[in-house]
């Protein structure tokens, strides 16, 4: 873990003083307000909502404009980890520098991991407004951004990983949204194939699935352990890729 911190705060820096994360995080932002303001709307006419329905709870789990740009935002912010190193040849100094490349790899993933948590924290906003419009339940909202985090932890770790493999930032960014596509389809499988074997994996790969459970209040551990999976896994082959460099 050596060098960690240097690498978190150097890359950090690196996306804010660039217009990429300020391009992604206005459309992002803009995308979850349309998206917050028409699932108000469509309940603001209801007098009585169910347990399971209300405002929140169709805002975290659904509707397909949560999951869109998740697949999209992912790959773009990080498709510039490695591949932007290797382009420009900066990943030789790095390599070479006394660093673990576990550092490496573990800082520029938290600094990726702590931009999309920024890009999040103004939702708070929704949820307050909610909140001023009627009854929130504080737990699903809770159980909610927890979700939001670990499946964009597991997709930001993919984006990494595609990131390593590649010296085209465009390369890396189709890849990765590819991977995550293939996931989401996958998932849907929970929804159209009968009680069964492939019913069970794809429910228990379906990021859908995942977001109606978490957006009533219904945290499962199964899910945890999955999202944990996609984000150890790849940044486990990350590093592995990285370390393999240094033999060139």
């Amino acid at each position: 873990m050596r060098g960690f911190w240097p690498i978190f705060k150097r890359e950090l820096f690196a996306f804010f003083i660039t217009p990429l994360a300020w391009v992604v995080m206005t459309a992002f932002l803009l995308i979850q307000g349309l998206h917050f303001y028409l699932v108000f709307s469509h309940f603001a006419g209801q007098a009585q909502l169910g347990p399971d329905a209300g405002p929140v709870q169709t805002f975290f789990g659904q509707t397909v404009l949560l999951y869109l740009p998740l697949l999209f935002v992912c790959p773009v912010l990080t498709m510039r980890l490695f591949a932007e190193e290797r382009r420009s040849g900066t990943i030789e100094p790095l390599l070479t520098a006394p660093i673990g490349v576990s550092g490496i790899v573990l800082g520029k993933y938290a600094a990726v991991l702590t931009t999309y948590a920024i890009m999040w924290l103004p939702t708070l906003l929704y949820m307050w407004l909610a909140a001023e419009a009627g009854h929130v339940d504080w737990n699903v909202v809770g159980s909610g951004y927890l979700a939001v985090l670990a499946v964009g932890a597991g997709y930001l770790a993919i984006g990494t990983m595609t990131s390593a493999v590649t010296k085209s930032q465009l390369g890396a960014a189709i890849i990765s949204a590819m991977i995550l596509i293939g996931l989401f389809m996958l998932g849907i499988g929970a929804f159209i194939f009968p009680e069964g074997v492939a019913r069970d994996l794809c429910s228990y790969v379906s990021v859908w699935a995942q977001m109606n459970d978490f957006s009533r209040g219904l945290v499962d551990s199964r899910r945890l352990v999955f999202d944990g999976t996609t984000i150890v896994l790849p940044l486990f082959i990350t590093i592995r890729a990285v370390d393999a460099w240094r033999l060139e």
